[in-house]
């Protein structure tokens, strides 16, 4: 497991410190689930690595155990939310371009209704 890093200036490290508030579904040694503020489904939460990682494109080979972590506790939290069954979207917004506005890597699990392509028009941050 990489060391731990906060950046100053982001929500997510705030949260993740226990500086800013967040309703927490589950915290481990290497992440966190929070319910998302602005929800785009009845289930939105966000799956967010205690290292600052600023986005997919910095991510490295070092952080490959990371990554299938934070995939495994979102189909975790899906399960446990009642969503898994249904289906579920995962999803991971990278760069500006790609809908990113929290430069702080995190994957959005949405669900309780179907899912279609009008999130995308909204935008995920």
């Amino acid at each position: 497991m990489q060391p731990k890093q906060v950046m100053t200036n982001c929500i997510f490290c705030d949260i993740i410190a226990k500086t800013a508030p967040a309703d927490t579904y589950y915290e481990d040694d290497q992440c966190m689930v929070i319910a998302n503020i602005n929800p785009l489904a009845p289930l939105h939460l966000l799956i967010i690595p205690r290292s600052h990682i600023a986005s997919l494109n910095d991510m490295t080979s070092a952080d490959e155990a990371l990554a299938g972590h934070l995939v495994l506790v979102a189909k975790a939290m899906a399960e446990k939310m009642g969503i898994a069954e249904k289906g579920y979207r995962l999803a991971l917004n990278t760069g500006r371009g790609g809908g990113q506005t929290v430069f702080h890597i995190h994957f959005h699990l949405l669900g309780g209704k179907p899912m279609d392509d009008s999130l995308l028009s909204r935008g995920i941050a």
